[in-house]
């Protein structure tokens, strides 16, 4: 059986090829499976980005904040997926957040 980690390469070895949808399939597989998988969901939440899936974007981007609250790169990413889903006030608190935490994009 793999690894979270093995299944998380195996997942961008598909988008690497060119695969997005089915990467980001495969990923959403791997964070059933591994709900505090957070590398992962930061992942989804790119990947969906690029895919114009922006619901799912920020849904995976909020959970990356929930399960790593102190760091400011998560708050940064969800920012950029509320931006680009039209969620400016959101994606401005994110961005605050992040700044208050020692990020200064």
């Amino acid at each position: 059986m793999q690894t979270r980690e093995e299944r998380y390469e195996s997942a961008e070895s598909l988008k690497n090829a060119g695969n997005l949808p089915e990467a980001v399939a495969a990923l959403e597989l791997v964070v059933a499976d591994h709900p505090d998988f957070a590398l992962a969901y930061s992942a989804l939440a790119a990947w969906c980005t690029r895919l114009e899936r922006h619901d799912e974007a920020v849904r995976h981007a909020r959970t990356v904040c929930q399960l790593e609250p102190t760091d400011p790169f998560s708050y940064t990413a969800m920012s950029v997926a509320c931006m680009r889903g039209g969620l400016i006030a959101e994606a401005e608190d994110a961005l605050a957040k992040s700044r208050a935490l020692g990020n200064r994009p």
